[in-house]
Parts: C-alpha cells; sequence; structure tokens
C-alpha cells in the first residue's frame, strides 16, 4: 500500500494540465451499453474508477480497446447477466450501468454499488426513475432486479431534488423509451450536460441540456460515434486551492472558466487573483488567506466535492470561516485529521466554524475517501514539517498523477510503498 511523504513550505509555481472529469466520463461509459454500434471517447482521465467502470462493462460483454487517440467501446455482444458486488463495491458509479441495460434487453440484475462512506446516498431515486418509464424494480439479497413489459414507455419525471446520478440515469433509459420523456428538475451540473452530448453523438435527440427541464424523444437510432469528455472542474479547482494554500501561482491548463464560476468566485473572495489565460486560468495566490462564508449546493452553486478542499485552505485564513455542507451529512470525515495537523474546527451538525491558524504542523493521517485525501495533501503542502498521509489509493480513483503534478510545481512529494 502507498503513502505520500510531504514536506510543507514550498509555495507552488508552473501548469498543471487538467485532465478529463471523471464525474463526466464514467456515465460515458455506461452510456456505450446502449447502442451496438462502437463509442469513441476520448480524454478520458488516467484513474481508477474509470479503469473499474471499463472492467465492469467488459464483463457485461463489451470490447474495450485503447489506443494512443483514447478509448473505443463495441457493446454489440453485450448481454445482461450479473456482475458480483466484489467487482462494483469499489465506486457507487456502478450504478449507470442499470439504465441502459433494462433499456435495451428489458431486464437487469445489477448489485448494489459500493463507493466512499460519505453518507448514504441512497440510489432510491435511479429506482423511482425506472419505474416511472414502466419497469418493475425490486431489491432482492443485495442486488437490484428489473424489468419491463415491452419495453420502457415515455413520460414525465418529476426528480425529488437535482440528482446527478439520476438524471443521467433518467437521460440514459429514456433514450430506448417508447416516445418522449419530460424529466423536470434534472441536475445542470456539466457533467449532465455531456453526457447529453455524448447521447445526441451516438444518435439521441435530447433538449434542455443545462437546464432544470430535459426533453429526450425515445426509440433512438443508434451510430457509431466519438466524444470527447470535458476537463474536469473539480481537479481544477482543487490545484486551484493548492496554488492559493502555498500563497504560489498555477496555470490551469485546459481549465473552462464557466464551469467555475461559483469556485473562482469564492477564491477571489479568499485572495485570489483569478485570470483567463491562453490556455486556461490562473490563480494567484497571497501570503495569508482571507476567511470565507461557503455553502455547498447543486450547480451552479459550489461544489460538495470541493468542499473538504477549501476548508484546508481555511484552516490557514486570517479569521473564522463558516463552511455548511447540505449535499452529504457524513462529508466532515476529514476534520480530525485535519486537527492532527493543527486545524481549529468546532462542529455542529452540518455546519463547520473553521478558526484560521497561522500555521500548521506536519504529522501522520489517514484518508478516508476521495476528497478527504487530497484535502489532506493540500494541507500538508503547507504545513511546517513532514507529512504522511497513508491510504492514498482513495486519491488514485479521482486524480491523475497527483503528486508527479505538484512535485513538477515545486512540492516536495514522494509516493512510497509500505
Amino acid at each position: 500500500m502507498d503513502e505520500l511523504h510531504i514536506t510543507g513550505g514550498n509555495r507552488l509555481d508552473g501548469a498543471v494540465p487538467i485532465a478529463g472529469a471523471k464525474n463526466a466520463a464514467l456515465p460515458q461509459i455506461a452510456a456505450a451499453l446502449l447502442s451496438p454500434h462502437p463509442l469513441e471517447l476520448t480524454n478520458l482521465p488516467k484513474v481508477s474508477d474509470v479503469d473499474n467502470m471499463l472492467r465492469i462493462i467488459s464483463l457485461y460483454g463489451a470490447t474495450v480497446e485503447s489506443h494512443a487517440g483514447g478509448t473505443t467501446i463495441n457493446a454489440a455482444h453485450v448481454a445482461p447477466g450479473e456482475v458480483d458486488y466484489e467487482t462494483v463495491r469499489k465506486m457507487r458509479a456502478s450504478i449507470l450501468v442499470l439504465g441502459p441495460l433494462l433499456a435495451r434487453f428489458g431486464s437487469a440484475r445489477v448489485s448494489l454499488p459500493g463507493g466512499c462512506a460519505i453518507g448514504a446516498r441512497p440510489v432510491d431515486m435511479h429506482l423511482k426513475v425506472l419505474s416511472a418509464l414502466g419497469a418493475t424494480v425490486d431489491v432482492e439479497r443485495g442486488y437490484i432486479v428489473a424489468s419491463t413489459n415491452g419495453g420502457l414507455r415515455g413520460t414525465r419525471i418529476v426528480l425529488s431534488g437535482p440528482s446527478v446520478g439520476a438524471s443521467e440515469t433518467a437521460l440514459m433509459a429514456a433514450c430506448y423509451a417508447k416516445g418522449e420523456t419530460e424529466i423536470l428538475n434534472a441536475a445542470r451540473e456539466p457533467e449532465v450536460v455531456d453526457l447529453a452530448a455524448c447521447l445526441t453523438a451516438m444518435g439521441a435527440e435530447i433538449e434542455g441540456a443545462g437546464t432544470h427541464r430535459l426533453l429526450v424523444k425515445g426509440n433512438t437510432t443508434w451510430r457509431a460515434a466519438s466524444h470527447h469528455a470535458i476537463p474536469d472542474r473539480v481537479e481544477a479547482g482543487t490545484y486551484a486551492a493548492a496554488a492559493m494554500i502555498t500563497g504560489g501561482r498555477i496555470e490551469l491548463v485546459n481549465a473552462r472558466m464557466e464551469h467555475l464560476s461559483s469556485v473562482l468566485q469564492v477564491l477571489e473572495t479568499m485572495g485570489a487573483t483569478v485570470w483567463p489565460g491562453d490556455r486556461g486560468v490562473v490563480i494567484n495566490g497571497r501570503e495569508r488567506i482571507r476567511p470565507a462564508d461557503i455553502t455547498t449546493e447543486p450547480y451552479p452553486g459550489f461544489p460538495t466535492d470541493l468542499q473538504a478542499q477549501f476548508m484546508a485552505m481555511a484552516c490557514l485564513a486570517d479569521g473564522a470561516s463558516v463552511i455548511r455542507e447540505t449535499i452529504f451529512e457524513n462529508r466532515f470525515m476529514h476534520v480530525p485529521e485535519l486537527s492532527r495537523l493543527g486545524a481549529d474546527i468546532a462542529l455542529n451538525g452540518a455546519v463547520a466554524l473553521v478558526r484560521g491558524k497561522p500555521e500548521l504542523r506536519g504529522a501522520p493521517v489517514m484518508a478516508t475517501d476521495l476528497r478527504a485525501s487530497v484535502c489532506l495533501v493540500l494541507a500538508a503542502l503547507a504545513a511546517e514539517g513532514e507529512s504522511v498521509i497513508k491510504r492514498v489509493y482513495h486519491l488514485d480513483r479521482g486524480y491523475e498523477q497527483l503528486d508527479r503534478k505538484l512535485a513538477q510545481c515545486g512540492a516536495d512529494i514522494r509516493r512510497v510503498s509500505v
């Protein structure tokens, strides 16, 4: 098992290439199961979550070919078999294969998924979406068993909340439904918009992507397609936080400002200078970070996937910050580990009061989930002395060569196998 050894205090300066978005790539890989024609995906990030999703669809019979230009998936010979829990337990996104398999074949049996331990994250909304489209859905001994009588039927679906995953399941399943499907209170995240673009390239007819109302015309005539995934806004926000917490300057190559408006607004509140560059976005930090009031919200609000990283910055702010987590109930599990580094954080339910300090101190810490692990990396970059971060396999789920990218900007960071 690998560890990261980080000696803090170095000011980061350089350019970081932002990889393709993991949260855009995973549903697009699942969408390949819908069509008997090849789908070429480019700009997929080299992270373990993507590798696991490609492995899952291959176990259903898809062929996966990686080449210099990207990855080509051929689902012509896919069958709705069963993939056991040991295979899907590593990530919640494995639920995304349910809709495509059910829509295409009329039946599916998929294990309830695993993933980061950051709250209940129920799959109920996915099941309600499929039931609204006419499927019979049950849970039997840890497996979701779904079937249709004559195929899915277009309908009006009103989501109880703008869930990204449920919106993606609804989009994919509706492509096979008879007639039109209207999806209301849909998620507006760029990753959902990118899935709609991918499905459109494959032959689907979708209107309203990026709004709360999606309209899908069913009975799609599928065709071979190619799609380029959007850059990862969460990775971009993470490296922006790295620039801030070290008082450095980082160019986020390929990052899109339009996907980062709420994040950049908070960064500027905390003292960053932000401007568009020829290749992306440039973040320039300051000697002492200002405090901020942050509330996580569905897009275009501040993303929950960056809450932990910005909490790390707040630990060194000149004053007290308030952070409210409204998306996942257990997403403050990094707080005890930050406290080991000297952070002063008080929790009251879903609200964290972070009293900034002039410095943090290096210490051994343990990652609990993907974003918590990178939050500890950021804090260690600014801490005095050496920190050792254990269980960094969480990092590999969503960050491509994080240690290498940070080292190229001047960080004293080493990956050690133990």
